[in-house]
């Protein structure tokens, strides 16, 4: 009997009942334009929905242990990025040849700037000095900085098309090479040299561990599975809500008078929502490598991922695809490679490492809004 009511209090917890109510509020909405009220309630589902998708992530995390916790949700966040802009690009109202790029280059910053920021200041708040692997973390930062520069630096410097694109062998090329890279690295990070990718020792202290592998002790199978589930539930219905949101914030936009390739950034904020809460969540239980692996993971895979199926998705679009980056783009970017250099190399950092990173995120924003 007593079993059988903790099964039944599991079931009733929030984080197992919010995924099927924004699956249900997903189904009656989708291919409407919601009234205010309505879109109001959206949101509020669509925000639980993002946190109930972190706390699913966390459990499968903890089941499968690092570094294949972080590539979980790095990877499933970003499938749904991925439809997310293929939807957009082939339903939206305006011009989107630039829309991915917008997006991938939203989500970069976001990762490498955003969310390293705020694990390292978390993370450092009471030990003053944020631990980690450089060794491991100095390959996804080398990662990415590959990815971005095939994918979209690269095109503002080419001369076979007129503009910022890539002529379809670029794209090709530029596609392959990406996934290429991206597997060679989840080869790396999850095979070659598991062990750097770890939590450095005496990084997490005061969880329960009895097998001593860096983590709180793992769930049950089942716990497992059953979170699984619920996570690809709740990340669908993250994707599908804010598909229904989309036309309001693209109206939200232009009605504050920013400029249209702002709404790239909402839609990167909006995806990498759960990533973020995992992150900090991790950084302040002094799993700093762990947040790291999750930030590097993400800004990977959003343009390993996102690239080659867009480049795919070319083929039934109507619209160019606009990939090379601007003057201004270029050079935060640049900034970013180098303080993130600085910040990976030592294999600890200051909280005022973090606000380095955080100062250049919001010189990104600002710059999105009065380019």
């Amino acid at each position: 009997m007593a079993a059988r009511t903790d099964v039944r209090a599991r079931w009733l917890q929030w984080t197992t009942l919010t995924p099927v109510v924004a699956l249900v509020v997903l189904a009656a909405t989708w291919g409407r334009e919601p009234a205010a009220v309505i879109a109001f309630v959206i949101a509020v589902v669509l925000t639980a929905a993002v946190l109930a998708a972190v706390h699913h992530a966390e459990v499968v995390a903890h089941r499968v242990g690092e570094p294949f916790g972080s590539l979980v949700l790095a990877v499933a966040v970003t499938v749904i990025e991925v439809a997310l802009i293929v939807t957009l690009m082939v339903s939206g109202s305006k011009d989107t040849s630039e829309l991915a790029r917008d997006t991938v280059f939203a989500a970069v910053m976001i990762s490498v700037n955003g969310i390293v920021g705020l694990s390292l200041v978390v993370g450092a708040l009471r030990t003053k000095l944020a631990v980690f692997n450089a060794e491991g973390t100095g390959s996804s930062l080398a990662t990415v900085i590959t990815l971005a520069t095939l994918t979209l630096v690269l095109p503002r410097f080419t001369t076979t098309e007129p503009g910022p694109e890539f002529s379809a062998g670029q794209l090709a090329f530029a596609a392959v090479a990406s996934l290429l890279v991206y597997l060679m690295f989840v080869f790396t990070q999850t095979v070659q040299h598991r062990d750097f990718f770890l939590p450095v020792e005496g990084e997490a202290q005061g969880v329960p561990d009895d097998d001593h592998d860096g983590h709180a002790d793992p769930p049950d199978n089942r716990t497992a599975l059953v979170s699984l589930g619920l996570l690809v539930v709740a990340l669908v219905s993250v994707v599908g809500l804010a598909k229904v949101e989309s036309p309001l914030i693209e109206d939200g936009v232009k009605a504050i008078g920013f400029p249209h390739a702002f709404v790239g950034v909402v839609i990167a904020l909006l995806v990498l929502l759960p990533e973020s809460i995992s992150a900090v969540r991790a950084a302040s239980r002094r799993k700093v490598q762990t947040s790291l692996n999750l930030a590097y993971g993400s800004a990977m895979a959003s343009i390993g991922l996102t690239i080659p199926t867009i480049a795919v998705a070319t083929i039934w679009l109507d619209d160019p695809l606009t990939l090379g980056l601007g003057e201004t783009q270029i050079v935060l970017l640049l900034v970013s490679v180098i303080v993130g250099v600085l910040t990976v190399v030592p294999g600890r950092a200051k909280p005022l490492n973090g606000g380095l990173h955080l100062a250049i995120l919001a010189a990104y924003v600002f710059l999105s809004i009065t380019p």
